[in-house]
C-alpha cells in the first residue's frame, strides 16, 4: 500500500481494503511510454517571452516653454469637446461662458472641474463668467503676488 493510500485510509478518506493494493503497482503501458517521451524531451529550450511595453498609470507630463493659450466662446454644452482635447494637449484654456445661459454654464463649469481634477490642473475664476485652466506644469500667479493656493476641488458657491 503506498504512503498516498495509507494517509487516505488514516484521515477516512479511503476504505482499508486489501482488494485494491495490487493495482497500486500496476503500471499501464501508456503511462510507461509517457514517462519515456518526458525523459526525452526535459533538455527542450524555453523560448522567452516578449515583453509587450506598457503606458504607466502615471504619465510623466513634458515641461515645455508655453507658447500658446486657447480662448473657447462655447455657446451650447457640446462645446465641451474643444475644452477637454485643448486642455488634455497641456495647452491652458480661457473659457468664456458669458454667451451661455446659466444652467449650462454651470454644466461645464462642474465638466472642467473634472477635467482639471482628472489631468491634476487647476481651474481659477477670472470674472463671473471667465475662467482659466491651467495644466499641471503651468503656474499662475495671481495679481499682488500672493503665494499661490494649493490645487483642490472647484467650489462654485
Amino acid at each position: 500500500m503506498t504512503a498516498l493510500r495509507n494517509a487516505m485510509v488514516y484521515l477516512g478518506l479511503a476504505e482499508d481494503d486489501k482488494r485494491y493494493d495490487e493495482y497500486d503497482d500496476y503500471v499501464d503501458e501508456y503511462d510507461a511510454g509517457h514517462e519515456v517521451l518526458e525523459e526525452e524531451h526535459a533538455a527542450a529550450e524555453v523560448t522567452p517571452l516578449r515583453r509587450v511595453p506598457t503606458t504607466p498609470a502615471v504619465r510623466e507630463v513634458e515641461v515645455t516653454p508655453m507658447n500658446r493659450i486657447t480662448t473657447i466662446h462655447p455657446s451650447t454644452y457640446n462645446d465641451a469637446r474643444a475644452i477637454g482635447e485643448s486642455f488634455r494637449n497641456n495647452t491652458p484654456v480661457i473659457m468664456n461662458l458669458s454667451d451661455m445661459d446659466d444652467s449650462d454654464a454651470k454644466r461645464l463649469v462642474d465638466f472642467a472641474a473634472g477635467l482639471v481634477f482628472g489631468l491634476h490642473g487647476s481651474i481659477e475664476r477670472v470674472t463671473n463668467k471667465v475662467f482659466l485652466l491651467s495644466p499641471e506644469h503651468i503656474e499662475v500667479d495671481a495679481e499682488g503676488g500672493e503665494a499661490p493656493q494649493p490645487r483642490a476641488l472647484f467650489n462654485q458657491s
